[in-house]
């Protein structure tokens, strides 16, 4: 079994390549991007994930589903409302699904399950916790504290930041068989996902760091920054201004005492020594995935470093 801690679109992304390759993996989903908006309870990382899975997702824009539709978005911002966050109404569909049922009483991963087995989804999708945790970044100019969403969406991620705290994090349990789901598989994967808010919550929640920390040996991650840069998000100017190397020896840091590997872009082949006076060994392939090949091959050579 293969499991992977993940965020967004890296993430999805290196699943789609991960499922060709294994018959049995659970994807650990980030929650700490979790909003409630208008009333219905979102869940973008793990929408992200089970619409790319499915096949569903829109290439184009990374997030949300094909063929969507904006009927219900523009009407509500024609009629006042503060619509700053995209809802497509395919999308709404969702969000509707999952907003009735939690109210019914299910639980998120009750509801995620019943979400990815709806849209036929073959990897095992598990939010990391039951309980509500949140993302909250602090404005450097300002010293306010904003939700993630607002910060990412609204403020388009433009402001620097000067501190992330994941609210409820303290108190959150992990999931029912997340816990499992590290300790019993054979390879565990950190996708290239942003370390700070999207591996960051999950690492924080009871348990999980020292489930990671006991086989280090037989866990692995795979950078997101490439040259320096996130291809997607603002992971490279948030680990910047958390006073973080932006680069892939950050990440190899941020990860050394959970993994044993990092695979590494080719271009940054230069990078090796450096990460490797980390205490992370350092496996340099292409990491981006642009094609379902790709993903594939990327796939193959994280769990071929481990096993």
């Amino acid at each position: 079994m293969i499991t992977v801690l993940a965020g967004g679109v890296g993430a999805a992304r290196y699943l789609r390549g991960q499922l060709q390759t294994a018959e049995q993996v659970t994807a650990i989903v980030n929650t700490g991007d979790d909003i409630e908006l208008h009333g219905l309870h979102v869940s973008p990382d793990i929408d992200t994930i089970i619409y790319t899975l499915s096949g569903q997702s829109d290439n184009d824009r990374g997030w949300g589903l094909c063929d969507e539709t904006w009927t219900a978005f523009k009407e509500a911002k024609e009629l006042g409302l503060d619509a700053w966050f995209q809802l497509g109404d395919r999308d709404i569909g969702t969000h509707l699904a999952r907003t009735s049922w939690l109210q019914e009483g299910m639980s998120l991963s009750e509801v995620t399950t019943r979400l990815a087995t709806a849209r036929a989804v073959k990897c095992r999708v598990l939010p990391m916790s039951n309980d509500p945790v949140r993302t909250h970044v602090t404005l450097a100019a300002e010293g306010r504290e904003v939700g993630f969403q607002e910060y990412f969406v609204q403020l388009g991620y433009s402001v620097p930041i000067s501190g992330v705290r994941f609210a409820g994090a303290d108190v959150a349990k992990p999931a029912p068989g997340v816990l499992d789901a590290v300790e019993n598989a054979d390879v565990v994967v950190i996708a290239p996902s942003n370390p700070v808010v999207s591996v960051g919550p999950i690492l924080a929640l009871d348990g999980i760091y020292e489930a990671l920390s006991a086989r280090k040996d037989r866990n692995i991650a795979i950078s997101p920054l490439i040259g320096g840069k996130a291809l997607k998000g603002p992971a490279a100017r948030m680990m910047t201004e958390l006073g973080e190397r932006a680069d892939a020896v950050g990440v190899a840091r941020r990860y050394r005492d959970i993994v044993s590997t990092l695979v590494i872009d080719e271009v940054d082949g230069g990078l090796v020594e450096e990460v490797e006076s980390v205490g992370v060994r350092a496996v340099v392939a292409p990491t981006i995935m642009s094609s379902l090949e790709a993903a594939v091959e990327l796939a193959r050579v994280t769990v071929a470093s481990v096993s």
